[in-house]
């Protein structure tokens, strides 16, 4: 049983030149577990606020000033770990210290652990199932609040090779279709750009059912089934 003997944070950006926030948690004075939590660009209303009033700087002040709450917990005890951040917030959304700062300091803790038990994190979640890689899921073209104005309202069209015998299969067939789709759409539009959405689907400027139909045909071209 490993415990944390240090946590802290700092401010960044991530992919999208967003502010965020990093935190890290040490266990045993050794074990470092770093996670950069991530931020939508598009937030459903039931979705868990990702910073306070203040943004990342107000996420990272509370964690700075509740630091010592941590320390000494078992970087692997999930239950108590939620309780104390539980504890700095008692509304039902994490409006007040961030869902970001939540998420970060919960991961990080759980990779401290696992680097303490010499361990996969994926085994140190869950310690009594049987594990296998799952089928990658591959955005081939993007819409919405990911690629802006005149592209489909649907923010992602992702395919899955479900019929691929190794994870290794999978990504080559993901890579293969977002290739043909190119292909495809500069046949649709003479003026596609090749631009891309915020997570490198394709961005055309096409109406939802002809996005659909695309990215249907770019399966088929490569002799995929879809279904």
């Amino acid at each position: 049983m490993s415990k944390i003997t240090s946590i802290e944070g700092r401010v960044l950006f991530n992919s999208r030149g967003s502010k965020t926030i990093e935190v890290d948690v040490k266990s045993d004075n050794k074990f470092l577990g770093r996670v950069c939590a991530p931020s939508g660009a598009s937030v459903g209303k039931y979705e868990a606020t990702s910073f306070p009033n203040g943004g990342p700087e107000e996420s990272l002040k509370i964690l700075t000033h509740n630091s010592q709450k941590f320390i000494g917990l078992d970087s692997s005890d999930l239950k108590t770990i939620h309780e104390t951040l539980k504890s700095l917030d008692n509304s039902n959304n994490y409006s007040v210290i961030g869902g970001a700062l939540a998420f970060a300091v919960t991961i990080a803790s759980m990779e401290s652990a696992s680097k303490s038990l010499e361990q996969p994190l994926f085994k140190t979640l869950s310690t009594d199932s049987e594990f296998k890689c799952p089928f990658p899921l591959g955005n081939i073209l993007g819409g919405g609040a990911h690629a802006g104005p005149g592209t489909p309202d649907i923010q992602e069209i992702l395919i899955c090779a479900t019929g691929s015998k190794t994870i290794e299969d999978a990504i080559e067939t993901n890579l293969a279709v977002h290739k043909e789709l190119r292909k495809v759409l500069e046949k649709e539009d003479p003026n596609f750009t090749n631009g891309r959405g915020d997570e490198g689907g394709w961005a055309p400027k096409l109406e939802n059912q002809k996005a659909l139909e695309v990215s249907a045909k770019a399966c088929e071209n490569l002799g995929f089934t879809l279904g």
